[in-house]
């Protein structure tokens, strides 16, 4: 196991900037993950770690070692792919064998890795089985295997899961976090999708146009985000945002819109008073945050919207509304009974209220991060 270190990483194509001074840290044995949209620059950060792209500028360690010059065969790093790229004329057996035979291991130490990876990952009974007589899920915890064998200084896993099915995805994902409870191997996690990335994380680096946004554990992402771009992308649904400009009312402050006001209390409040009056403020709220219709009206932030479509969930609904010409976009109980045309009340607690900067679109929350 070791360390892994970004030390202002720089990675460019031409004129295309990849990856922008990269500075991160993933401890020994840490689950860190990558996240972000299509060409953020996550899948080639890891592939300089892996020695897959050659780097433009700063450095990578793995444990103390800089690895800039070395080959990826040198680096001590298992990496998983999007693809399973098995070999499909071997078995279950030779493919989680291949690597490790290639190191000249005597074939009963071979013999004994492949077992052990097998008992770990439930493929005892298809060991003599080949690729095409397995499923998507299984031929994934077989490229799982072949990276175990070899028993690495730290796995690298590129969107593993995104040739899943739903169902499958949910179970490997839980084989992966309870994988690495197992063996406490360092992991660096690739993904576009920040469901994965919460659920699997022990801390997450967010990226946008090869620029890390922010670094933090799921539940500091959740709560405290640095900016409007980690508030968006992190949760699902994402966060709802209104704009317009702050009204100083003596102890209060409203956000005046399109149309509509919003009276904001509490924290929210200081926020966007310290921005001045008439000034531009952004505020964020989670569609789960929403309520219907609370009683009373101290410490919530209230909006008065018109539903225009209704989702059912199971046990909860999505309702999708308009409030002064921008759509806004709530999670509630069935029970609430809402219907197409209603006009509701939605109210959330000032305290789950982001307030942010939309000109440097950075949190103005005193306790978020900095």
């Amino acid at each position: 196991m070791a360390a892994v270190t970004f030390d202002h990483l720089v990675k460019r194509y031409g004129d295309n900037l990849a990856v922008n001074d990269l500075t991160l840290r993933i401890d020994d044995g840490e689950f860190l993950v990558l996240v972000g949209p299509s060409g953020c620059g996550k899948t080639t950060a890891l592939r300089c770690l892996a020695g897959l792209e050659e780097i433009t500028g700063g450095y990578i360690l793995i444990g103390d070692r800089v690895v800039n010059d070395l080959p990826p065969k040198q680096r001590d790093i298992a990496m998983v792919f999007q693809s399973y790229a098995l070999y499909p004329h071997m078995t279950v057996h030779d493919n989680m064998a291949f690597s490790i035979r290639l190191h000249k291991l005597p074939k009963a130490e071979v013999a004994a890795k492949v077992r052990e990876a097998a008992r770990i990952l439930g493929l005892e009974g298809l060991l003599d089985r080949k690729p095409g007589q397995l499923s998507g899920g299984q031929r994934q915890r077989v490229a799982l295997g072949r990276a175990i064998v070899r028993d690495p200084a730290a796995f690298l896993m590129d969107e593993p899961l995104s040739n899943l099915d739903a169902k499958l995805r949910v179970q490997t994902r839980a084989e992966i976090a309870r994988l690495h409870r197992r063996l406490g191997t360092t992991i660096v996690y690739v993904t576009h999708d920040q469901v994965e990335a919460m659920t699997m994380g022990e801390r997450i680096a967010v990226m946008r146009d090869g620029v890390l946004q922010q670094v933090g554990t799921p539940k500091e992402l959740y709560e405290k985000p640095g900016n409007l771009f980690v508030a968006g992308f992190i949760g699902s649904p994402a966060m709802n945002f209104l704009t317009g400009r702050a009204a100083l009312d003596g102890d209060g402050v409203r956000l005046v819109l399109d149309g509509a006001e919003v009276a904001l209390s509490g924290r929210a409040g200081a926020a966007a008073r310290s921005r001045g009056e008439g000034s531009s403020v952004t505020v964020g709220m989670r569609p789960e945050h929403f309520e219907v219709g609370p009683q009373g009206g101290q410490g919530l932030v209230r909006l008065p919207v018109q539903v225009d479509v209704v989702e059912f969930l199971g046990s909860e609904e999505l309702v999708h509304a308009t409030f002064a010409g921008s759509e806004v976009v709530a999670l509630v109980p069935v029970a609430s009974e809402v219907k197409v045309g209603d006009t509701l009340d939605l109210a959330v607690p000032d305290t789950l209220v982001q307030v942010f900067d939309p000109d440097t679109e950075l949190s103005l929350d005193g306790d978020g991060p900095r």
